[in-house]
């Protein structure tokens, strides 16, 4: 398919006794936000790791592109295009949130990244923009970890966005966050990688938020995927509504 951006092939891996991935087959498509849903321990952290260079399989290929990455650094699959987002954000707290955008463009155009070096960075209208993109701007000039749970959130978007990814992997992005905010953050989050033209794969319990913003849905058990389509197929699935939701 002329559109598949990511295509993982016959991934298996398993540590101990325990298969978090057997013999996965599972296609991104261009410009989609596809969500990965399963009970705990059914592999779905574990294939972003993957995909990401953080685990190596024991099986199968990982492709980006065409090219093939399954066994690239983290570091060099980030240059390539691909960015992760972790469930919990990964900021320098000590740092003002500029500082930490900028940080994330120094990483990118390797440039040096001392404080001092950074400010004189031509990047930083850019990383304006983004803040601005994810609606964090006015805290530009706070330290990281003065921030609530939820800013935190965006700003890590934007630093994953201050990569200039192609591919989006976020685990649960909205865990750890007000049920009263999961709705505002995730139509921001949506919202500035529609705008930025970026594909996202996103781990999720909250079938709500599967529901809303997924147009796919793959669905892992037991280290396979059990079924992947569009929301209102999966989650009327009976064999998903009963082994993975719960109903």
């Amino acid at each position: 398919m002329t559109n598949v951006l990511l295509s993982a092939k016959g991934i298996k891996i398993r540590f101990g006794g325990v298969v978090a991935a057997d013999g996965i087959d599972l296609d991104v498509l261009q410009g989609e936000n596809l969500a990965i849903i399963g009970p705990n321990g059914a592999g779905k952290t574990t294939f972003l790791n993957i995909s990401t260079g953080y685990l190596r399989p024991q099986a199968g290929s990982i492709t980006f592109l065409g090219q093939e990455i399954t066994a690239q650094l983290p570091r060099t699959i980030t240059k390539l295009g691909i960015a992760r987002a972790f469930q919990i954000p990964q900021l320098f707290l000590d740092q003002t949130v500029m500082e930490n955008m900028l940080i994330a463009a120094a990483s990118r155009l390797g440039s040096p990244s001392g404080f001092t070096a950074l400010s004189a960075l031509p990047e930083l209208p850019e990383m304006e923009r983004l803040l601005d993109l994810v609606g964090v701007k006015l805290y530009a000039s706070r330290k990281a970890r003065e921030l609530p749970e939820g800013q935190r959130k965006l700003v890590d978007i934007a630093l994953a966005l201050a990569l200039k990814p192609r591919l989006l992997l976020m685990d649960e992005p909205t865990s750890g966050v007000a049920s009263a905010e999961k709705l505002e953050i995730m139509d921001i989050l949506t919202s500035a990688l529609a705008k930025e033209k970026v594909t996202s794969v996103f781990v999720e319990h909250d079938m709500d938020m599967v529901e809303r913003y997924a147009h796919r849905v793959a669905v892992w058990n037991v280290g396979k995927i059990q079924k992947v389509g569009t929301p209102a197929e999966v989650l009327a699935d009976p064999k998903v509504r009963e082994q993975v939701i719960g109903i």
